[in-house]
Parts: structure tokens; sequence; C-alpha cells
């Protein structure tokens, strides 16, 4: 699933459009030992994960869960996804359209 976070946080990384993926269909090719991790303070509890050599933002790559969101811009290729929602919409700039048909949440989708 491929969807877009409005909130300042994920905005601010540029991290905002990301693809959920499942734990056991990632694979690691090569890099891992590159991926530096960022603790946030509280309230904030997901920890966000870049390139220490690019800097690139790559979501919350290192997850123990079962599935979790990578910046979908980190991917190499054709994603062949359609974005399904838009989160934290009433968070989104002023000079931010929402050009899609996607679904709009006030906050995450499963609890809006």
């Amino acid at each position: 699933m491929v969807g877009t976070c409005h909130c300042s946080r994920c905005r601010k990384v540029g991290a905002s459009t990301i693809a959920f993926v499942k734990k056991e269909d990632l694979k690691w090719v090569e890099g891992r030992e590159h991926v530096q991790l960022f603790e946030p303070a509280a309230p904030y509890i997901y920890g966000r994960c870049f390139c220490r050599i690019c800097g690139s933002s790559l979501g919350e790559i290192l997850s123990e869960e079962d599935s979790f969101p990578i910046a979908a811009n980190a991917l190499d290729g054709d994603l062949r996804l359609k974005n399904q929602s838009h989160e934290f919409v009433g968070e989104k700039p002023s000079w931010y359209e929402i050009c899609d048909d996607a679904a709009q949440n006030d906050g995450h989708p499963e609890t809006s």
C-alpha cells in the first residue's frame, strides 16, 4: 500500500509518501550497515531511518514490526501502485494541493 502523510514531522524528513512493506518481503542486498536510526523525543514513538552516506530518508526500514512504512522516494523503479490514502490532512501546508481521489483522513486511516 502507498499513502501520503501530511504531518509536519513526515514532511520535514522528506518521507511523506510511504510504501508499507511486510517484514518478510524486505530483502537486504547490501548497505544495511549504512542505515542510521533517529530516536525521537516523546510524544513521538516512531524512529526514522536515513542513509549515513547520502542522507536519503528511509522511513522505518529497521522496524521489527510485521509491516512498516518506508519512504517511497527511496525505492528504485516504478511501484505500479496508486496512492490509496492521505493522512493528517489538517496539517497539510496551504501550498500543497491534493490532486487525486484517494481517501483523506484527519489521522491514521485505521483510526479515522
